[in-house]
């Protein structure tokens, strides 16, 4: 059996109120914007969206991940 250690790593997290729900977006990884019609939607999108986002800079290898924490991302909101 493999041990496995996990990282858990913490972005701020922006809900902006839109007037059709809200506005996501996470200043430490530039570019990530989602929305969602309510504030559960919106924590939804936003989980998808960052690991997304993560798993995006290891296929690229441009991320300060340890190699062998690379295939273990949880998100929480």
């Amino acid at each position: 059996m493999k041990k496995y250690k996990e990282i858990i790593y913490q972005y701020e997290t922006i809900f902006d109120p839109n007037g059709a729900g809200y506005t996501v977006t996470v200043p430490k990884l530039p570019g990530l914007v989602t929305e969602g019609d309510n504030l559960r939607g919106a924590r939804e999108m936003a989980k998808d969206a960052i690991r997304c986002y993560l798993e995006a800079l290891l296929k690229d290898r441009k991320t300060p991940f340890a190699k062998s924490h690379r295939e273990h991302i949880r998100i929480t909101i």
